[in-house]
This record gives structure tokens, sequence and C-alpha cells, in this order.
């Protein structure tokens, strides 16, 4: 059974700086991406940023640019994604997607950026 789990969400300040972190256990195949992906309330699901473990090529959204990093540990089956410069628009939660041939979601870690 294949199961990833999302930590490092929390409380911080505006301006502040984050660390998540995904881990993927029961996964036998080699992802071609992970990505990890945000919600607002009210909002539909973005896409953050996604990296292809193999080439390590990486792509952001446009409002996380020079901001976020996404990084992989390959022997680990991790994922990261170090947040920098926090903004209120920040505030979501955060959810990892390993994709193989199949998609899988992990539940989320909420980060609140708030003063």
């Amino acid at each position: 059974q294949v199961k990833v789990v999302e930590s490092g969400g929390g409380l911080v300040q505006p301006g502040g700086s984050l660390r998540l972190t995904c881990e993927v256990s029961g996964l036998t195949v080699r992802p071609y991406a992970m990505s990890w992906y945000r919600q607002a309330p009210g909002k539909e699901r973005e896409l953050v940023a996604r990296i292809f473990p193999t080439s390590g090529n990486t792509n952001y959204a446009d409002s996380v640019k020079g901001r976020f990093t996404i990084a992989r540990d390959n022997g680990k089956n991790t994922v990261y994604l170090q947040m920098n410069t926090l903004q209120h628009e920040d505030t979501a939660l955060y959810i990892c997607k390993w994709e193989t041939t199949n998609n899988y979601w992990g539940q989320g870690t909420q980060v609140t950026v708030s003063s």
C-alpha cells in the first residue's frame, strides 16, 4: 500500500520560512515527477512546484518563483519544499503528489502566514 505523508506546516509570520517534507512508502516504482500543490479555502487547487527526479528539472508557479525551492532525495523517497519570504497569500493546505502510472496524493499539511 502506497502512503504519502506531508509534514512541516505551521503558523509563520510574513517574511518567515518553512520547509515542508513529503515522504512516500510502499512505492516500488520510480516516479517520473513529484509535485507540491496548494489549496486555499474557496479556491481551486494549484500547482506550486514540480520536480523530475531523473533530470532534476523543476517547474514553479509564477507566484512562488524565487521564493520556493523544490528538492528531492531519491534514496529516501522524499521531496522537500523550502519556502522563504512567505506572504499572506501563501496560506493554504499544501499537498504532495507522486506521479507514476498512477497519481498518489497525501492528505496535506497546513501553512498559515499571519502576523
